[in-house]
């Protein structure tokens, strides 16, 4: 745990002794992570450690791979999200998701964002909520005059700053971002990380990167995983992120920012 001040009256999600199975195999072993509100907290780690499997676990996108299940505690808000009365579609209207890949629905830019507000019946003010969500992703002087065009007409960074808008427009409190920026050059991911900085003081992020230079900008906190000898991913280490990358207290964490493994 990162030693901060009134740590767990900040907590929003939190997890504990959490296990995530394909069928038999687990591929995310014994991890206990709280995750404090509105602050950015990266999970870094080398492939195949589970930091995106277990990103998807806490708004139940798993759910979606038959033969998923998970034990532990999975709490948002003190409620465990895996009891099964939760509906897994309440839970993503709460936790919302962006994917690596920019996926715009082929429609139209307003029917992008729309779509989500009709879905969670929030059609009241629609045009003002539209534009609310691209004024927070900061795309609507972009696109104010092209709303009825196609969001695929947009190029790659505006798409994951529509797919942004698009999660946010049902205000979720918390946005889990998987490798939000990988498929993007330079400058649309430096935009996308602002973006990210200017979001946290609304909503709570939860980033998956391979890029450490983007954990060390963008979050307040670090998570670092690795992989264990049975293949199952475990967390290492915790922190503050200046201290994980400044000064880690385990040697593998070490290694691992330094280049030395991974």
């Amino acid at each position: 745990m990162p030693e901060t001040e009134n740590q767990f009256e900040k907590d929003i999600i939190a997890t504990k002794n959490a296990d995530i199975y394909y069928g038999s195999f687990r591929a995310v072993k014994n991890v206990t992570l709280d995750i404090p509100q509105h602050e950015i907290t990266a999970i870094i780690g080398s492939s195949g450690c589970g930091k995106s499997t277990y990103l998807r676990a806490l708004n139940r996108m798993n759910d979606l791979i038959p033969g998923t299940h998970v034990n532990g505690e999975f709490l948002f808000r003190g409620v465990n999200i895996y009891d099964p009365e939760i509906e897994p579609v309440a839970i993503r209207s709460k936790i919302g998701m962006v994917f690596q890949k920019p996926n715009p629905f082929p429609k139209s830019i307003f029917d992008n964002i729309a779509w989500g507000l009709k879905m969670t019946g929030n059609t009241e003010n629609l045009n003002e909520s539209v534009e609310h969500a691209l004024v927070q992703a900061v795309l609507w002087d972009e696109v104010k005059d092209h709303l009825h065009e196609s969001a695929m007409s947009l190029s790659g960074g505006q798409q994951q700053r529509l797919c942004i808008a698009r999660t946010i427009s049902v205000k979720p409190d918390v946005i889990l971002m998987d490798e939000p920026c990988s498929a993007l050059d330079p400058i649309a991911t430096l935009k996308v990380e602002e973006l990210m900085r200017e979001l946290s003081k609304e909503y709570t992020i939860i980033i998956v990167t391979h890029n450490m230079q983007q954990a060390a900008r963008v979050s307040d906190f670090t998570a670092f995983f690795s992989m264990d000898t049975d293949r199952a991913g475990i967390m290492v280490e915790y922190d503050v992120t200046s201290k994980i990358f400044t000064n880690p207290k385990q040697q593998e964490t070490e290694d691992y920012i330094t280049g030395r493994f991974g």
